[in-house]
């Protein structure tokens, strides 16, 4: 038999890791589902194909380690 205890209830379902400059993406990580490379036109879009009734913009559901809705810069045609 399975039971959630409430520190699990409390886990964010997305957590975006560290700003970095040599990367046009951030690694995201979904409960249940693992790691991806986002860039920020991807992040809502797959949020809500996994969990569609999170909003994003929750902090205790969506947890950001640093640099919240920042994406490096990166310009169409750099490698």
């Amino acid at each position: 038999m399975e039971t959630t205890s409430t520190s699990d209830a409390a886990k964010p379902l997305v957590e975006v890791a560290d700003f970095r400059t040599d990367s046009r993406y951030r690694l995201v990580h979904f409960a249940g589902h693992g790691w991806e490379p986002l860039g920020p036109e991807e992040l809502e879009p797959r949020i809500h194909q996994l969990f569609p009734d999170l909003d994003p913009h929750d902090p205790a559901r969506v947890h950001w380690a640093d640099r919240p809705w920042e994406w490096p810069a990166w310009h169409p045609g750099e490698a």
